[in-house]
C-alpha cells in the first residue's frame, strides 16, 4: 500500500512539473504571440497612415499659394473642411465620405495648423477632446474625452514657390487595432488555462505510462527478493536444523556424522547451484556474454543432450526420443556452452513436468533461414494466463514450490537470456493437460557444402 501510495504521490509530481513547465511555455509563447501582433497592427497602421498622409500632403501642396490661407480648391480635396470658429454643418451622415479620393474608411480626420501650431480647420471623423495644439514629434498617440485612442502623423505644408505654409495632421482612431487585441486577450485568456488543463490531464497520462515500466521492474525486483530469499531459506535452514541437531549430541558415531557432513553438502551445494544460476542472470541482462565467432553445429547438441539426459528419462519412466528432420546439419554461430545450457534446461524441464508413461520428443529442423530447435512433450501443460511468466525468475505453475520436481526456477528464465544474447527466439505452445511445445529459433548459418548437389 505504502509503495503504491508513493508511485501515486511520484506520478502527481511528476504530472504537476510537466504541467507547470507547459504552462510557462505556453504563457510565453501567449505573451510572444500578443506582442508580434500588437506591432504586427502597429507597423500596418504606420503604414496606412503614412501612404494617405503622403498622398493627401502632395495633393495639397500642389495647390497651396499664399502661407496660412485656406484655398477654396481645399473645399474640393476635402468635402468636410471646416474652418475654425465658422458654422459648419454636422456631417455624422457623411463620416465615411472619402477624403481627397484616399481614405476610404471612417474613423480619419484632418487637421490644418498655421505656422504658429494653431487650429485652422478640420476635416473628416474629427473626435470631440483632442489636443489641437501640435507637438515636435512627426507621430503621436492621442486620447479623446472618451478615453479612444488615435494614431496622428504631422508634416509641414509648403506653397508652390516653397514657403511655409503650416503643418497638416491627419489621424486614425485605433479602435480596430483595439478591438483586434481585446479579442486575441480574450482568445489567450480563455484558451491559456484550457490549453494548462489538457496539458495537465496529457501530463498525468504520460507520467503514467513514463511510471508504468518503473512500477513493474520494482514490482518484479520485490517479487524477485521474496522468491529468493525463499528459495535461500530452505537450504540455509536446513543446515542450520542439521548442525543444533548436531550439537545436541553428546557422542556423534561416525556413520552418523558422515551422514551430517552430507546433508549439509547437499544443501551447500544446492545454494551454489542458486547463486551460480543468479550471477549468470545477472551477467546475461546487464551486459550479454559476447559469442566467440566459432560455428555451432545443432545436431551434436541436441544428440549429445539426448544421449546424456536418456538415463534421467529412463529413472522417470519416460521415453525421450530424437527427431532431425533437416538432411544437412543445422549449423548456429554462437557459443556453444550456452547453446548447450539452453537446450538442456530445456529438455531437463520437460522430463521433470511430464508423468510416468509420458512422452518427450526433440526436434531439430532448419526453415526460412532459421535453426529451430523443438522440445515437445505430453505433460501436465500450462494454463493460458501462465504462460507469459513461465520465464519469469522462481515462477512454477500453481506457485508449486515443492522440491518433487526438482530444480529452483530459474531454468527458463536462464533459457530465455541466453536465447536473446544470441538474437533467438524462445517461445511456448501449450494445452492444458495435453502437453507443452518449447521452440527455440536461432539464426542459420549456412556451410558451403550446403551448395553442393549429388
Amino acid at each position: 500500500m505504502n509503495q503504491d501510495r508513493l508511485f501515486y504521490f511520484t506520478r502527481l509530481r511528476l504530472a504537476l512539473w510537466y504541467t507547470a513547465v507547459m504552462g510557462v511555455i505556453l504563457s510565453l509563447c501567449g505573451f510572444a504571440l500578443y506582442r508580434a501582433m500588437d506591432r504586427a497592427h502597429w507597423l500596418a497602421v504606420d503604414r496606412e497612415l503614412n501612404s494617405v498622409a503622403g498622398t493627401l500632403h502632395d495633393s495639397i501642396e500642389l495647390r497651396l499659394q499664399q502661407p496660412e490661407r485656406l484655398e477654396p480648391i481645399l473645399q474640393e480635396l476635402l468635402p468636410d473642411l471646416c474652418a475654425v470658429n465658422s458654422y459648419c454643418i454636422d456631417r455624422k451622415s457623411n463620416v465615411q465620405r472619402h477624403i481627397a479620393g484616399v481614405v476610404n474608411q471612417g474613423g480619419y480626420y484632418v487637421r490644418l495648423l498655421d505656422n504658429s501650431h494653431q487650429l485652422m480647420a478640420i476635416a473628416g471623423d474629427y473626435p470631440p477632446g483632442l489636443t489641437p495644439v501640435s507637438q515636435q514629434e512627426p507621430w503621436q498617440t492621442l486620447k479623446d474625452d472618451r478615453g479612444q485612442l488615435y494614431h496622428q502623423l504631422s508634416l509641414a505644408l509648403h506653397t508652390q514657390d516653397n514657403r511655409s505654409w503650416g503643418y497638416m495632421q491627419i489621424g486614425r482612431s485605433l479602435a480596430d487595432l483595439d478591438g483586434h487585441l481585446e479579442a486575441l486577450q480574450w482568445i489567450l485568456g480563455l484558451g491559456l488555462p484550457i490549453a494548462i488543463l489538457l496539458v495537465g490531464g496529457a501530463s498525468w497520462w504520460l507520467a503514467g505510462l513514463a511510471m508504468q515500466p518503473i512500477y513493474l521492474s520494482y514490482k518484479q525486483i520485490q517479487q524477485f527478493t521474496a522468491d529468493a530469499a525463499h528459495e535461500l531459506r530452505t537450504p540455509l535452514a536446513a543446515i542450520r536444523a542439521t548442525v543444533e541437531s548436531t550439537l545436541r549430541m553428546s557422542r556423534l558415531p561416525e556413520t552418523e556424522a558422515r551422514g551430517i557432513l552430507e546433508t549439509i553438502e547437499r544443501q551447500n551445494l544446492r545454494l551454489t547451484e542458486l547463486v551460480a544460476d543468479l550471477l549468470l542472470l545477472s551477467r546475461l541482462e546487464r551486459q550479454p556474454i559476447e559469442r566467440q565467432h566459432q560455428l555451432c553445429c545443432s545436431n551434436d547438441i541436441v544428440s549429445d543432450l539426448v544421449e546424456e539426459l536418456a538415463a534421467l528419462a529412463i529413472a522417470s519412466e519416460i521415453e525421450l526420443e530424437l527427431e532431425v528432420r533437416s538432411p544437412q546439419p543445422v549449423i548456429v554461430k554462437g557459443n556453444q556452452e550456452q547453446l548447450y545450457r539452453l537446450v538442456s534446461n530445456l529438455i531437463v524441464n520437460a522430463i521433470q513436468y511430464t508423468p510416468t508413461g509420458g512422452k518427450v520428443s526433440v526436434i531439430l529442423d532448419r526453415r526460412d533461414e532459421q535453426a529451430i530447435v523443438q522440445v515437445r512433450d505430453t505433460g501436465m501443460g500450462i494454463a493460458l494466463e501462465e504462460q507469459p511468466r513461465i520465464f519469469d525468475r522462481f515462477y512454477r505453475v500453481k506457485s508449486d514450490r515443492s522440491r518433487h520436481t526438482g530444480g529452483s526456477g530459474l531454468g527458463l528464465s536462464i533459457a530465455l537470456a541466453i536465447a536473446k544474447t544470441h538474437h533467438g527466439k524462445l517461445e511456448v505452445q501449450s494445452i492444458l493437460g495435453k502437453g507443452s511445445t518449447f521452440s527455440l529459433r536461432l539464426p542459420l548459418i549456412k556451410p558451403e557444402f550446403d551448395d553442393l548437389t549429388t
